[in-house]
This record gives structure tokens, sequence and C-alpha cells, in this order.
């Protein structure tokens, strides 16, 4: 019961990053297929999954191919209903979903001024006076959920829905751009950013290591205001493990954390652990035993 997902640039790709979260966040099994944005790569990519035009696409288990998001989102809604991708409140999931139409179909300027990008924050980033409205805006609705559904968790609607998984994105351009933002509402942008399964989503792009200098801003850098990393290091081997914490195979590289060299199976699992050590599970299991 695995689906096939296509995305694009982790660090760059905001609907890559929606579609993802749809899986990871509800527990659905699902393979990613990765193609570089603006590259021959990622048309190859969109082939494999015609007819869609854009990436998220999902292939269903039975071979049925599902692109746009809402769409993606409605049918593994309704293909497992326990897994709770809208609030099981009818008011609650109706507002959600308007929410996240709203988001599909509006903050043009935010979203042109600001694109994702997930490797630098800037100190000012000047914002326009329509950007700063498209941020009222969100304000408002999110202080509209998070007011009448959203009490009892960090959430819009108390616990994790599809509708954050919407405005994951948002979260991430009020981070990278330094936007602005009410105390509510940069409350609810720190808890995507401390959110695991985006950390881990965000190291993921680090170890990609993919650079599109077109998304690059001329404004001054500051440090990711997300939570800091613990400090690790590449390394050489031997490590304390023989098999890789994700895997199970032989490790063949290697990095080292608080004085002890720990095993991979590849660059990539190891580069996304040196990213964020505490993102992985699996990891952490592996060190702290």
């Amino acid at each position: 019961m695995t689906y096939q997902l296509a995305i694009g640039d982790r660090s760059y790709s905001s609907w890559s990053l929606r579609g993802w979260l749809l899986f990871e966040k509800f527990g659905l099994p699902v393979k990613c297929h990765t193609g570089v944005l603006y590259t021959d790569d990622f048309q190859h990519l969109l082939a494999e999954f015609a007819p869609a035009r854009l990436v998220p696409a999902v292939r269903t288990p039975e071979g049925e191919v599902i692109g746009e998001s809402l769409a993606i989102a409605e049918t593994l809604a309704e293909r497992h209903p326990e897994a709770g991708l809208w609030p099981a409140d009818p008011a609650a999931r109706a507002m959600a979903r308007y929410m996240a139409a709203e988001m599909c179909t509006s903050f043009t300027a935010l979203r042109g001024d600001c694109p994702m990008n997930l490797l630098v924050s800037y100190e000012d980033s000047a914002p326009r006076a329509e950007v700063l409205a498209d941020l009222a805006r969100l304000e408002l609705i999110w202080s509209r959920a998070r007011d009448r559904f959203g009490v009892d968790g960090p959430w819009l609607f108390g616990r994790y829905t599809a509708a954050d998984a919407f405005f994951a994105p948002v979260a991430t351009r009020i981070a990278t751009y330094n936007l602005p933002a009410a105390d509510a509402a940069m409350a609810y942008v720190t808890a995507h950013l401390a959110d695991p399964s985006f950390r881990r989503w965000r190291a993921m792009g680090k170890a990609q290591n993919l650079i599109q200098p077109s998304y690059a801003k001329p404004y001054p850098e500051r440090v990711w205001p997300g939570p800091a990393p613990l400090t690790a290091e590449i390394a050489k081997g031997p490590s304390e493990n023989a098999a890789c914490p994700y895997s199970g195979d032989p490790v063949t590289d290697f990095l080292l954390l608080d004085g002890k060299v720990w095993g991979f199976c590849n660059p990539f699992c190891r580069d996304k652990t040196l990213a964020d050590p505490e993102a992985w599970p699996a990891f952490m299991a592996m060190v702290s035993r």
C-alpha cells in the first residue's frame, strides 16, 4: 500500500513540502521521487507522473495519478479516514478546508516576493505593503481558527491537520525573511520550525545541497531562527555502529558527535543527520543506548 510521491528541491519547493507533510504527519506509507527544479531531470520526473503538470504528484498503489495538493489531501482523507487529515468536528473541518483553499489561491505578493528558501534567513527583507497585507490576512484567519478550535494545542485546530501542512511553507517564509508577525502568529510559526517532521525535511534539503541562484536575495543574513542543531562534523571510521540506523546496511560514511564516531550506509544518510541530528529518532535512539 505504498504511494509514490513526486517532489522538487526540498529547500525551495513549497508545494512539495505540503505534499510530503500530508503523508509524513499522518503515517501514510510513501516513496519519494525527486527532480531538480528547472532542469531536464524535473521534466523527466513529471513524465513519469503524467498527466500531472506540477509537483507534488501522487501515484496510488493502484496506479492512479493525482495532481494538485488539495486533490491529494482530499483523496488521502477519503482513502484513510482513520488518519484524521481534517478535523473531526464538522465546523472545524469546513473552516480548515476553506483556509487550505484560500492558501492555494491567495497571498500572491507574499509568495512572489518571498519564495521558500530553507537554506538562509535574512535580517530585514523590507516587505512591500502588499506583503504586509497578506501577512495581516494570515494573522486574521489563523487567529480565527486558533481562538475557536485551537486552544488545546499549538496548531490551528488543536492537533495537527492538513490545514497546518498547507500553511507550513508560509511559516518558513516568515522565518526566512524575518517578516513582522504578532505574538500569536509567531508562536504558530515557531511550532512549525520546531516540528520534527519539518526539521527532517529541512535537513534533507541541506543534505541535497542544491543551490538555485535565482532564489538568493540581497539582504544581510542571520542565523536560522528554528531550534539550533547539535554540533556534528564529518569524520573517518571506524564507528561505534556497524549498521546504518536507517537502512540496516553496512556503514561507509561517518560523522562525529559528542566525541564518538557514527556510521551510515551512504553520504545522504550521513549528511541529513549531520544537518540536524536530533530530528532523526532512529539515530538518537542509537546514540543514547
